[in-house]
Parts: C-alpha cells; sequence; structure tokens
C-alpha cells in the first residue's frame, strides 16, 4: 500500500437544506434546516457512475483521507483512500459526510435549535441508522449523483451500507460491509448502556444541558470510550501489546495507572472527549442499539433484502471480533443469498479484534480491491 500521504479534499463544508426540505425521522420528527458536514475526494465522471459513498463508524466522521481539524491527525481510512489505493480519488468521486447527531458539523444535539436560539441539547429527536442514511440520500442527490457505484462502510458504517440497501437498492450499484451485524446483541446493548450511564452520571452533565452552563462532562464520557475501547480490541491483541507490562518500577500500591494497558485506556478515554460531544455518544450509540434490519420485515432478514437482489455485495469478517463475530457477518450473507443477491464473503484471519477494519490488514486490503476491481469492469468503468 502507499504511505499515508496526506489527502486534499476535491470539496466539502457544510450543505444547508432550505426549511422546505426537512429531514423526517423514524421517531415522528422532523429536522427543519438540516445541515450535513461532508467531504469529497476525485471527481464526479461525465456520466455519473463513479460515486463512492464510505458511510462512517460510531466515533469517526467526514475527515476519512484528509487530517483531522481538531486533532491534526491522518483520517481515519487514509490507509485505503487515495492515489493507488483501493478508493482512488483519480478513479472514483469520494463522498463521506458526517452522520446527523454527530459533532463534526452535521445536526445533532450540539447544535442551535433555530426555534428556541439554544443548543438543542435532550430537546434533540432521537434518530436512528435509516434516519442518517435518509440524510446521506439526500447529500448525494444535491451533489448530482443519482447512482452510487459503491456504498462502503466498516462497524456502524457497515449498518447504514445495510440500510442503504434496504432503502435505496436502485441508488447503489455495489456493496461493502466489513466487521459489522444486522442487528444489535444484547452484549451490544449492555456495552453501550454502561457508557452512557457513565455520561449521565458525570456531575458536570446537568441533564444534557451541559452547554448552557459552560461545562462538559469529560470525565463520564472518558469513562465511556474506555468502556467501549476494551470492545474494539482482543485479549490476543491486549495481551501482546500491554500483558502485565507496568509503567514504571514497581507497584504504586494505591490506584494510579499501574500497568500500561490501564494508562493506553486513560489516554483514549481524555483524547476522545477534546474531539467528541456527550450527547452525540449517547444519540449515536441508542441508534445503533436500535437497528435491526429484520425487525419491520417480520423478523425475516431476507426479505429485508428482496429488492437489493441486484446490489454486488462484499462482507467481510475478522476472526478475532467479538463485538459483531463472523457468526452475524454469516448469517447476513446467507440472508443476502437467500434474498438473490450476489454476497462475496470472507473471514479474515487476525489477532487484531473489531477495529481490525481501521488497521493495516493486508488481506482485507487485497480482497476489497479484487472485490471493486471486478464490479468497475462489470460497471463499464474501466
Amino acid at each position: 500500500m502507499a504511505a499515508l500521504d496526506p489527502i486534499t479534499p476535491a470539496g466539502g463544508g457544510t450543505w444547508r437544506f432550505p426549511a422546505n426540505e426537512p429531514l423526517r425521522l423514524d421517531s415522528g420528527g422532523v429536522i427543519e434546516g438540516l445541515e450535513i458536514a461532508y467531504q469529497t475526494y476525485g471527481q464526479l465522471n461525465a456520466d455519473k457512475s463513479n460515486a463512492v459513498l464510505i458511510c462512517h463508524a460510531l466515533t469517526g466522521d467526514q475527515h476519512v483521507a484528509s487530517p483531522h481539524p481538531t486533532t491534526g491527525k491522518p483520517g481515519w481510512w487514509q490507509r485505503l483512500v487515495g492515489p493507488g489505493k483501493p478508493l482512488d480519488p483519480a478513479r472514483h468521486f469520494i463522498i463521506c459526510s458526517n452522520v446527523i447527531g454527530g459533532c463534526m458539523g452535521s445536526t445533532g444535539p450540539a447544535s442551535i435549535n433555530p426555534a428556541t436560539g439554544k443548543t438543542y441539547g435532550l430537546s434533540f429527536p432521537v434518530i436512528t441508522i435509516a434516519d442518517m442514511v435518509r440524510a446521506q440520500a439526500m447529500l448525494v442527490s444535491a451533489l448530482g449523483v443519482e447512482t452510487l457505484f459503491a456504498v462502503v462502510g466498516g462497524s456502524m458504517g457497515g449498518m447504514q451500507v445495510q440500510q442503504w440497501a434496504v432503502d435505496y437498492p436502485e441508488r447503489m450499484f455495489s456493496a461493502v460491509v466489513l466487521a459489522s451485524a444486522s442487528r444489535h446483541s444484547a452484549q451490544n446493548i449492555a456495552f453501550h448502556e454502561v457508557g452512557r450511564q457513565a455520561i449521565m452520571a458525570d456531575p458536570d452533565w446537568r441533564g444534557g444541558a451541559y452547554a448552557d452552563h459552560g461545562v462538559r462532562p469529560e470525565k463520564g464520557l472518558a469513562v465511556a470510550r474506555m468502556a467501549a475501547h476494551i470492545t474494539y480490541l482482543s485479549e490476543p491483541a491486549l495481551q501482546r501489546k500491554f500483558g502485565r507490562e507496568l509503567q514504571r518500577d514497581g507497584l504504586s500500591w494505591g490506584f494510579d495507572a499501574d500497568f500500561q494497558v490501564e494508562s493506553y485506556l486513560r489516554h483514549q478515554g481524555s483524547s476522545f472527549v477534546d474531539r467528541f460531544d456527550a450527547n452525540s455518544y449517547l444519540y449515536i450509540t441508542r441508534a445503533m442499539d436500535y437497528f435491526d434490519i429484520a425487525a419491520s420485515h417480520g423478523g425475516v432478514l431476507a426479505k429485508a433484502f428482496t429488492r437489493a437482489r441486484n446490489v454486488r455485495f462484499c462482507v467481510l469478517s475478522f476472526s478475532s471480533d467479538w463485538l459483531y463475530p463472523t457468526a452475524e457477518n454469516r448469517h447476513l450473507v446467507r440472508a443476502l443469498t437467500a434474498a438473490g443477491a450476489r454476497a462475496a464473503f470472507a473471514e479474515i484471519e487476525s489477532d487484531k479484534g473489531h477495529d481490525a477494519f481501521l488497521l493495516d490488514e493486508p488481506v482485507m486490503d487485497a480482497a476489497l480491491e479484487g472485490f471493486l476491481a471486478s464490479a468497475e469492469r462489470d460497471r463499464g468503468l474501466v
């Protein structure tokens, strides 16, 4: 793979929809004056057939391949997006937007409620993955794209990809689902609830109105991030990286971070609060918990994808991912096959856990590159 060189977005910013184009939500609520923050890379070709939508995970954002404006770190998927990479701006018009409910420019709980002139806070309506996708579809249309060559995403991004295939199959040619599932398990919901309770137990949460008081529930959000981050790793990965290594010579005989793994988690928590909003964390994790593709189709997953039989799917899982295990991905592939869709599947051997889809995994890179190359030939892009 090419080096992680910075990429300059071809376009982006914040798309503001007029009040007569509201976003209607599954909850029955409506967001007027919707704003969606996004970045694009590459150019749309003459017949508008090379657009790729990348859907980000829970703590991701639109800065998929360019430096993050807050942290200065490289884009979260710069390994796979760039010149000579599977998603190449020389061949693809790449779109990535911050989901609604997010905190990097799209309308969310930290936005100003036009009806009150104050931050939404908990007055922001509850959202779903389908609502996120509905907003993305509005953006894609506004950018002049009728049909996407591919919709690609991992984890929560993979949920959005599935929702696209259910709601807008006629607007996509291919789909890539990485390290995801068709619904949240009880264990997934349980971990999210621990995180939400940590945030709401922070005295600075102030019932979600912390912005009005000039404070932030940083401790609670940091603990939520720490708990979640454990689920993104695997026991072998933790053992390999940290084991029982100490931070210093000898034990402190107290409650400082004696072990390297403790220090690592504390760092993950403290750095997270600088770039993420606590209420956004509540809303987005709840959207993931509500996600269940089969629920509105009599509980039969294959029925959900009956309209997507012309979409080409690639589903990849990782052997050590216990958050969205291979069994869940196989269940999805069986449902796609039963619905008559073409679905390629591979389980990738890795000890890196759920986060493997964000890390250096040459087998994943090759599988993604091969699938996209095949789809490009079928699409007539090469």
